[in-house]
């Protein structure tokens, strides 16, 4: 993970601390350092260390460094001192999400990648003490996995009551006015203001677009208001042994958890009052047809950042919380997997190998943590087909040459992953 300089890290450590300490203080002469070479080239290694496809351009980070990093990003600095810089329209592609509806990715180019990056680098430690304990979505030393593990210890913990809300087409509706307005509350620089308005532009009359560096960021500080009313409705309603009200957020996806007990039933549609009221604020509109109540309690199930949870009954009798891979997920993991084998058809195996373990082990390093035995036991099962309907086409035969090779073969000779051990939420 690329690290930012020790100059520039000492900024940000200033920056974090003054923001925590005075939350109403607001920050002034930062365009320097956005303009500094220093942060251009920390921004630049992020960016190449995410990889990613290019720009409308066509420009890859390969052509830029073998025409000169550094004249690269002295050209941007220049831009951006002389306040000529200007985005380009960034690259749509749609992704398929799996039920007939697509979702649109922005894919900027590689400079303003760098830009969006020396941007955020800035403004990150600014809004970062601001933001709540409830959401986890692209911030430092905060994971998916942590969401998922505050989720299912509200569960187990009595929970079961849950909001599982929607946000409709939410990157591509934030408002530029009311964001702006957000960061100019603790932001008093001019030429800092004029640059993100001018990314934000280059998206649309609306937006910020999914697949920018500083979306991510842009969008927690659009929902930190519905952050603070539900951190607020928690602290109300908690008495020091039971939490009454929980919640996760990671970007769009946000859950809220109710206290199962009667008595406290009018939390539910109180909290949703509340969601709809904060939403309607900032103009965020909620899909109806996806928004539900959930009541763990009689077998309904919930998703969330690609889990399902569900209650089960353990060896004990005991009823726990079940995370399990969405069936989407694992259809569309599958899906990747075809469209391998079908495009080398032709290929040696190892070839084949070499380009699904790298997509296996990101699923299962991902999956890992909750209830996925058997779903990985399928997945295991269903690639090592694959692996021998594959060897066997290549000799003209039928079957899946069971006795021509052992699993212990095909894992050791072949070198297919295998590594599908479970790591449970601590």
């Amino acid at each position: 993970m690329t690290k930012p300089s020790i100059k520039l890290q000492d900024l940000r450590r200033k920056i974090y601390i003054k923001a925590k300490a005075e939350k109403t203080w607001k920050f002034w002469g930062l365009y320097v350092h956005i303009c500094k070479l220093e942060t251009l080239r920390t921004a630049y290694e992020m960016a190449r260390e995410n990889k990613g496809a290019p720009g409308i351009d066509g420009v890859t980070f390969e052509a830029i460094e073998e025409r000169g990093l550094e004249e690269f990003l002295e050209a941007i600095r220049e831009e951006l001192a002389q306040e000529t810089y200007l985005p380009t329209r960034s690259r749509e592609k749609e992704i398929d999400k799996g039920n007939g509806k697509t979702r649109t990715l922005k894919i900027p180019t590689i400079r303003d990648r760098v830009v969006q990056g020396a941007v955020k680098l800035i403004l990150e430690p600014i809004f970062e003490p601001d933001f709540m304990d409830g959401s986890y979505g692209y911030r430092p030393q905060r994971t998916a996995h942590q969401a998922v593990q505050r989720v299912a210890k509200a569960v187990n913990g009595g929970n079961t009551k849950v909001i599982d809300l929607d946000l409709k087409s939410y990157f591509d509706t934030i408002r530029h006015d009311i964001l702006l307005k957000k960061i100019a509350s603790r932001v008093e620089d001019g030429k800092v203001l004029r640059l993100i308005k001018l990314i934000l532009k280059a998206g649309g009359k609306r937006g910020a677009g999914q697949g920018g560096v500083i979306s991510p960021l842009f969008s927690n500080i659009y929902l930190t208001e519905v952050d603070m009313m539900l951190e607020k409705a928690k602290e109300v309603t908690w008495d020091g042994k039971y939490i009454r009200v929980e919640y996760a957020r990671f970007a769009d996806d946000l859950v809220v958890l109710i206290e199962k007990r009667p008595g406290y039933s009018w939390l539910i549609p109180a909290v949703e009052k509340r969601l709809r009221e904060e939403l309607a604020k900032v103009d965020v509109e909620i899909n109806q047809e996806k928004t539900k109540i959930v009541d763990l309690e009689k077998g309904e199930t919930f998703s969330f950042l690609g889990f399902d949870f569900c209650e089960k009954k353990n060896w004990k009798g005991k009823r726990v919380v079940a995370i399990t891979p969405r069936a989407k997920a694992k259809a569309s993991l599958k899906l990747k997997i075809r469209e391998i084998f079908k495009r080398n058809k032709s290929q040696h195996i190892g070839k084949v190998i070499k380009e699904i373990n790298p997509i296996l082990r990101g699923w299962t390093n991902y999956f890992r943590v909750g209830n996925s035995a058997q779903c990985f036991g399928n997945i295991r099962d269903w690639v090592e087909k694959k692996i021998r309907r594959h060897m066997m086409r290549s000799r003209k035969r039928k079957g899946f040459g069971w006795k021509r090779w052992s699993k212990e073969w095909i894992y050791r000779n072949l070198g297919l992953f295998n590594d599908y051990k479970i790591r449970y939420l601590q």
